[in-house]
């Protein structure tokens, strides 16, 4: 890219910082699927378990910006 950055990093940067949009309110489309497939449970219950994943999210990107040659790491040694 134009920028410096490297493509596959941006492509998994970019696929974690979407998954996370997808979890996380005003929208959380994927919160609205599993209210669908578990009727019984409440969505403050579905948030409180998507809670730590989303941690794992942010932490995950976190560490993807400050050491960018992990998300590279299979890419570079396939050749």
């Amino acid at each position: 890219l134009a920028l410096g950055f490297d493509p596959i990093w941006f492509g998994v940067i970019l696929v974690i910082i979407m998954e996370m949009g997808l979890i996380t309110p005003p929208v959380g489309m994927n919160v609205f699927v599993i209210k669908g497939v578990a009727k019984d449970v409440s969505i403050g219950t579905i948030y409180k378990g998507i809670f730590p994943f989303l941690l794992a999210m942010i932490a995950s990107v976190i560490i993807l910006t400050v050491f960018p040659d992990i998300a590279l790491l299979l890419t570079k040694a396939m050749g």
